[in-house]
Formats: structure tokens, sequence, C-alpha cells
């Protein structure tokens, strides 16, 4: 009888011990913090592009006309204004320097992503990002880059760059990114 007592109790704590996992398991952690927050006001007239200057030289240095080269030295999201597909007067230099590096890369194929953040319902969203994908399309067709090199796609609310639901969040999801999809080096 003793060792019936022991093995019903030394049971019942071990499923104790497996629920209290079990719940540990499910715990939420805490949501990843960005580093960056993207620019919320266009640069005034009198300064020089945002656009950071090229990557040479080094042993790091990314190879010219690689996907690494794209992102380091030219830039590959621009950001928009809240229910807004307009391009942004900080957005310009970047996209000017993302044309500029197509044209010296013929062979590249870019897509465009438009992003929006999770205010809003799931179709307006996609809509919404579709407008930004496009308009970003337009101006680098704009600027000279031929549009079979290019395709549109919008990911809405989707794919968040930062999963916060604060208003710097809010500004970093509302972008498009030009992602390189071949021809890179």
């Amino acid at each position: 009888m003793v060792r019936s007592v022991n093995t019903s109790a030394a049971l019942r704590l071990a499923l104790v011990g497996a629920a209290a996992l079990s719940l540990a398991a499910c715990a939420s952690r805490p949501k990843p913090q960005p580093e960056t927050a993207p620019p919320t006001t266009p640069p005034p007239a009198t300064q020089p592009s945002e656009t950071p200057p090229p990557v040479s030289g080094g042993p790091l240095a990314p190879i010219p006309g690689s996907a690494q080269d794209f992102i380091i030295n030219v830039g590959e999201r621009v950001y928009f204004d809240l229910d807004s597909h307009d391009v942004r007067a900080d957005a310009r230099p970047i996209l000017d320097a993302q044309s500029a590096w197509l044209r010296r890369y013929p062979s590249v194929r870019v897509r465009i992503e438009g992003n929006a953040d999770e205010r809003g319902t799931r179709e307006y969203n996609l809509a919404l990002g579709a407008r930004r994908a496009n308009a970003v399309r337009d101006y680098l067709v704009n600027a000279g880059v031929t549009s079979d090199r290019i395709s549109t796609i919008s990911f809405g609310k989707e794919q968040p760059i930062d999963p916060g639901t604060t208003e710097e969040a809010y500004q970093k999801n509302r972008n498009a990114r030009t992602a390189i999809v071949s021809g890179a080096r």
C-alpha cells in the first residue's frame, strides 16, 4: 500500500512538472527592437544627398555589381508617409542612386516590394503596398531603367521590419524595398 501511494505521488509530481514545462514553453518573448529608424523628414535642400559614399578598397569591400554592393553603396529601401504612395523628397537621392546603379549593370533584374504598417485592413494594405511598389517602379523607369527589368509585388502588412506598435515602428514598415532577383555578380 505504501508503494502505491509513493507511485501515485510521484506520478502527480511528474504531471505537475510536465504542465509547468509546457507553460514555460508557451511564454511570450519580448519583441526584438530594430537598430535604426528611417528618416521622417526630407533633408534640407542645401544638404548633400543622404546616399552613403561608396565603400571601396580593403578586404571587406563588396564586389562591384553584387547585391551587397547595391545594399551597402546604394540603399535598397525608401519610406513613405501614412496612407501615401507619393515618393518623398528624402527617397529621391536613393532612387536616383538605384537607377544609376541599375543602368551601370544592365543584366540585373529587380523586384520592388511594397509594404505597409499594420493599421488598416489586409486588403487596403495590399493595395497600398502595390501603389508604393508601382510608384518606385515608375520613378526608376522615368530615370532610365527599362521596365522589363522591374517586377513589383505587395506584401501589405504581412512582412513588417519592426513588429512593434509604436509610431516609430509604423514608420519603418511603410516602405518599398528594391530587391535584386538576378544578374548580380
